[in-house]
């Protein structure tokens, strides 16, 4: 069983941009998608977006030319990167992973808290 530990998170102002890590400890990052998801106190968990294990990525729209998703192979680490950011990106961040193969996330990290004030 592996381990995916988010950190990054934080409070930022409005038009500040953060990154958030994701280790994946036991899911390689070339061989597992991987998703980013937000919620939102009193809101429905939203995907943010998703690499694929050949690093293809993909995003919602509300956030496509503001965040950008890397990866460090070696490392084995996901990469958020969060710019120009608003009070209505404020949520909690997962990390999860899948199987490629299958189209649910079946793994997924405690999360980190992304305050954006105005």
């Amino acid at each position: 069983q592996g381990q995916l530990v988010e950190s990054g998170g934080g409070s930022v102002q409005a038009g500040g941009s953060l990154r958030l890590s994701c280790a994946a400890s036991g899911y390689p990052l070339r061989t597992y998608c991987f998703g980013w998801f937000r919620q939102a106190a009193g809101k429905e968990r939203e995907r943010v977006g998703g690499i694929n294990a050949n690093g293809e990525t993909h995003f919602a729209t509300s956030v496509k030319d503001r965040f950008s998703i890397s990866r460090d192979n070696t490392k084995n680490i996901l990469y958020l990167q969060m710019n120009s950011l608003t009070p209505e990106d404020t949520a909690m961040y997962y990390c999860a992973a899948r199987r490629c193969s299958s189209g649910e996330y079946h793994y997924w990290g405690e999360g980190t808290q992304v305050t954006v004030s105005s």
